[in-house]
Order: structure tokens, then sequence, then C-alpha cells
């Protein structure tokens, strides 16, 4: 009866009983994305410091979980959820005018034995003016799970975060990521999601561009199979003048997966010179696969540029056709014609090692389609 969560059912996680998580060892090596960076490792939910490697730089403070005033518990299901149960989580600071460099943070889910764990992170992200971070965010586990991050961002004015999460939890697991943004003047939050496991998964974003010419992208690819279901859900809030923001979600879709993208722009009073534009695409695999996709605007400003829209299809036959005729067997011309759809997604990614890491996860994803 919740319209947000219409095309999700969160019956499977309301019939499942968790148990607290239990202390496990890392998964290291090997499980995460070789990255030259400093990392903050969650096990279970809970900071595992030996395997940790924190920043040097003293622009950077990186500390205990931090309740700010973005997360909204009173209207958001899971967010409350977190709110109740979190014990743990990431405070990370950057300094007015310093360049943070990237940080990788990353949260490794395992299932005990027995009843499945559930955990609730609670992250803090605060850039002063001026500052910048690019910060590579992984979710990866095995076994039954349920992992519930909520992370509150905050821009101040002219800051620049490079955002980029990796969702790549056991088959078995459950995913439920709700992200605040609030972005200041001249701020830019420049996000890109790639969501790739779970039984079931949810990624909610509610950004709010509250300064002048603040700008906001929340791009996104889904690959889901078998009898996945992911949701990318965003509300974008223009609440300032001259600000603009940017999706594109594109989903892969084989088996008997479902994905599903609500996006929402909302343009208040007096924010005139709004810039709003969001695309979602899906590629149909196979004919039990299904795409449901609700693109919506809510201007209350007429002096505003916004639009949306959304296809959903399967591969083109004269497509796969010509490549079959150059001799090029079915399996790998389907493969070539779905990495070209996805490249419109990821070509635009600038930081090198985070693009590379996304690239590397969309390759381990086809072979294990292969399999």
């Amino acid at each position: 009866r919740d319209e947000a969560w219409h095309y999700t059912s969160l019956r499977p996680l309301a019939e499942t009983r968790f148990a607290a998580p239990v202390a496990v060892a890392a998964m290291l090596p090997g499980r995460l994305p070789a990255v030259d960076a400093p990392r903050l490792i969650f096990v279970n939910g809970r900071f595992d410091r030996a395997a940790s490697t924190l920043p040097a730089q003293a622009a950077v403070r990186v500390g205990a979980p931090a309740y700010g005033a973005l997360a909204r518990p009173e209207a958001e299901a899971m967010v409350a959820l977190n709110t109740m149960l979190a014990e743990d989580g990431a405070s990370i600071e950057v300094a007015a005018q310093q360049d943070g460099g990237t940080l990788l943070l990353a949260s490794l889910g395992s299932g005990a034995a027995g009843e499945p764990a559930g955990f609730h992170p609670r992250h803090a992200v605060r850039l002063g003016a001026g500052a910048s971070l690019t910060l590579l965010e992984v979710a990866l586990g095995e076994g039954a799970y349920l992992h519930n991050p909520v992370t509150e961002v905050t821009l101040e004015a002219g800051a620049t975060l490079t955002h980029l999460r990796l969702q790549d939890e056991s088959a078995a697991a459950f995913h439920m990521g709700t992200l605040y943004v609030a972005a200041a003047a001249g701020a830019s939050y420049d996000s890109f999601s790639l969501n790739l496991g779970g039984r079931l998964a949810r990624s909610e974003v509610h950004a709010r561009l509250g300064g002048e010419g603040a700008i906001a992208h929340l791009n996104a690819a889904q690959l889901l199979a078998g009898t996945q279901h992911a949701d990318f859900t965003t509300v974008v809030t223009h609440a300032a003048v001259a600000c603009a923001s940017r999706q594109t979600v594109k989903n892969v879709l084989a088996g008997r997966a479902r994905g599903v993208f609500q996006g929402r722009i909302e343009v208040t009073r007096g924010a005139q010179k709004t810039d709003g534009y969001q695309m979602n695409q899906a590629l149909l695999l196979s004919p039990d696969a299904e795409a449901n996709s609700k693109p919506e605007l809510e201007i209350f400003a007429d002096d505003v540029k916004c639009s949306h829209g959304a296809t959903v299809g399967a591969l083109d036959g004269e497509q796969l056709f010509y490549l079959r005729s150059r001799g090029i067997p079915e399996a790998d011309a389907r493969a070539m014609l779905v990495r070209a759809f996805l490249a419109e997604a990821l070509d635009p990614l600038a930081h090198e090692a985070g693009r590379a890491m996304l690239e590397a996860a969309v390759e381990r994803w086809w072979e294990r389609q292969a399999a």
C-alpha cells in the first residue's frame, strides 16, 4: 500500500528471521578490488581495524558514526530499522579547500550458520567548502544476510564528491541501502551505482540541491539474472536557482529477473533555471524478464528545463544477425551488444581506478552467466 514500494515487495525479507551478526575474519585477500588507496573495511557491519588502512592525510578525518539531520526514519521504514539497530559505521570528513584523494569503503557480509545475520551500518560523509573526495564503496559477501546501510552526505559550498558504488552481494543476501545528499551552492555530487548481486536489493537516493548552481549526477546500471529483484529509486529535489541534475539508469535483465527504476524530480517554488534530465533504458535478454519504470516530474516553477524518458526492449535482431554473419558465435555476439549498451553509462567515468573496478565486476558477472 506504500506507493514508493509498489514494485518491490518486502515479503521475502519479512519472512526471514535474522540473528545478530557474529564476528568473522575479514574475507581477504581477493574479494576487494585492487585499488591503491586507504580503505575502511566493515565485516558484518563492524569496523575491522586490522584489515583497514586509515588515510595518512591530515585533511581527511575518519571517526565513529555520526547521526545527522538528513535521514528521515519517520518516513522511510528501512531507515527507521537502521536508526533503531545501528551499532557501527564511518564518519568521513574532508577539511575545506582540501583534496581528500581516493578512499575505499567496503562492507563484507557473511551469513551465520543457521540463521542469517542482519547488520545496519550508519555512515556519514562531510566535505568542507571547496573540498573534494573520490569515494569507492563496495558491498560483497557470502551466504544469507541483510545489509541495511544508511549514508548521509553533506557537501558545503563548492565541494565535489565522486561516489562510485558497487553492490555485488551474495546471491542469497538482502541489500537495502538508503543514501541522503545535501548539496550547497556550487557543490557537485557525481555518482554511479552498479547493482549486480543480492536476492532482493534496493538502492534509494534522496538528493537535495539546496544552493544556487548545485549539481547532482545519479547514474546507475543493474545487471540481473535468475530470480533476482533489484530496485533503484531516486528523489532529486531542486530547491535553489540554476541547479542541474542528470540521471541515466540502464537495466540488463536475464532469466526471470526483475529490474525497477523509480525516479522523481521535484522542483520547488522559486527554483528557476532548473535543468533536470532523467532516462531509463532496459534490455531484456529473456522473455521471462521484467522491467518496471516510473519516471516522475513535480514542478512548481515556470522557468525550467526538465525531461524524462524510458525504453524497454530486446537485443536488435539485425545487429545480432550482422555479427553472426561475420562468424561470431551467438553467445559472443549477444555479449558484445550488451557491453555496447552498457558502455554509454560507463564511458563518462573519469576516475580510472573506479572505472576499472566496475568494468572488472561486469566481466565477473558475465563469467557467472556463462558458467
